[in-house]
């Protein structure tokens, strides 16, 4: 059988993973790019991924890129589209298996594959390789839907943080402008967050308190059926 093992009479297409890297910088929404250095698409920006390995599954391929491309080994990542446009590669017959990930910016460190890697805020990214242009447009989208659902934009700040960081983080991923004090008094009695005793100095020479997500009570409301609504 050996022989036969990656010979069959059905021509069959390569495989790729490439994932939406999200970082939040404290007042928008980025997403990392990297510069083609090759062709096809010599010069335009692309996201990071490329061919999965023979022994590898997506998810596996997908995190060996995260790291080739910024270093980290760690990350939310999520699956949320194939892509199988046949003509979406002018090489070959490529399907993609896309992830989104969030990270923070402060950690990324681009590595080996990634020398012209740079980070651009949601609203001002260039016109994109390949099909990248929709693969972003789903995975805004996706991203959006999902915060409903699951306290994933906890995974773009900081232990500790404000409740106007988050109220920005939220503002950003959604493309809203919330009222602070509604916006204060929904995320206080949603119970998700734990107050700490703890305050910062902000720019204003005001002090405000530090708060730390609650995975515990979290996970007594997404039994209950959670949903997030402003």
């Amino acid at each position: 059988m050996e022989e036969l093992r990656f010979h069959y009479k059905y021509p069959h297409p390569s495989v790729t993973t490439d994932c939406v890297i999200f970082g939040f910088d404290g007042t928008r929404l980025n997403v990392l790019l990297i510069e083609r250095g090759i062709e096809p698409f010599k010069g335009r920006w692309a996201f990071p991924g490329g061919f999965m390995k023979m022994d590898e599954d997506a998810e596996t391929g997908a995190k060996r890129e995260l790291f080739e491309e910024t270093g980290l080994e760690t990350a939310y990542i999520r699956q949320f589209h194939t892509f199988t446009d046949p003509e979406r590669d002018p090489r070959e017959r490529v399907v993609t298996i896309a992830y989104y990930a969030l990270v923070h910016i402060s950690e990324v460190k681009a590595g080996d594959d990634a020398a012209k890697a740079q980070w651009f805020p949601i609203d001002k990214v260039p016109a994109l390789a390949f099909d990248h242009d929709l693969i972003l447009r789903m995975a805004t989208n996706e991203l959006r839907r999902q915060i409903h659902f699951e306290p994933i934009g906890f995974e773009l700040l900081p232990e500790r943080f404000t409740m106007t960081q988050l109220q920005h983080l939220y503002e950003a991923i959604l493309g809203v402008k919330f009222d602070r004090r509604n916006f204060y008094t929904k995320m206080q009695k949603l119970g998700l967050l734990t107050p700490l005793d703890e305050t910062v100095h902000l720019a204003n020479k005001k002090e405000a308190f530090l708060y730390r997500f609650n995975p515990e009570s979290y996970n007594e409301m997404k039994e209950k059926g959670f949903r997030l609504e402003f």
